[in-house]
């Protein structure tokens, strides 16, 4: 078998990795080693995309002092978003929404308010965003989204008149 290091209960790219089964996943919650060992690769892939988790408890996010070059690459080379996109769905798969929340707030933020990850901007717009899990989280960082997104006419995640009452 070959297993990914962020598996989820879907097929992937990889047709070898078989998908996750409830039972697995079940399995992984509740072994603290596995638990741990998933947070390490986590911390892993950040530092490579140029991220550190700076509090396990919270899932709180920040620039790594090598991001300039790492957000190059995440720029240059579009098949780190399916990646991306993998990690969130596994994140919340695994009992981490909270994580989540924090990685997608992250691009949101580097993607519309700091404009430093252009080519990341559409997968986190159409993708990252609705990885995330809790509805409220969600409505939360697409009223997020759409405060930042210029021009906010052509902001299509989510109805105007809903996000100009929302809060």
């Amino acid at each position: 078998f070959h297993f990914r290091l962020f598996p989820l209960r879907e097929h992937g790219m990889n047709c070898h990795a078989r998908p996750l089964t409830c039972q697995e996943i079940q399995a992984f919650k509740k072994s603290k080693e596995v638990m741990q060992r998933f947070v390490r690769a986590y911390q892993l892939m950040l530092r490579f995309y140029g991220i550190i988790l700076i509090n396990k408890e919270t899932g709180e996010l920040r620039r790594a002092e090598n991001w300039a070059e790492r957000f190059q690459n995440l720029n240059r080379f579009s098949h780190n978003n399916l990646r991306i996109t993998r990690i969130l769905k596994c994140l919340g798969e695994m009992g981490y929404e909270h994580y989540q929340v924090h990685l997608v707030e992250f691009f949101l933020t580097e993607t519309l308010v700091e404009e430093t990850l252009p080519n990341v901007k559409r997968s986190a717009l159409d993708y990252f965003l609705f990885t995330i899990r809790s509805k409220w989280d969600r409505r939360e960082l697409v009223y997020y989204a759409w405060q930042h997104f210029r021009p906010q006419s052509s902001f299509v995640w989510g109805p105007h008149n809903k996000l100009l009452k929302y809060r």
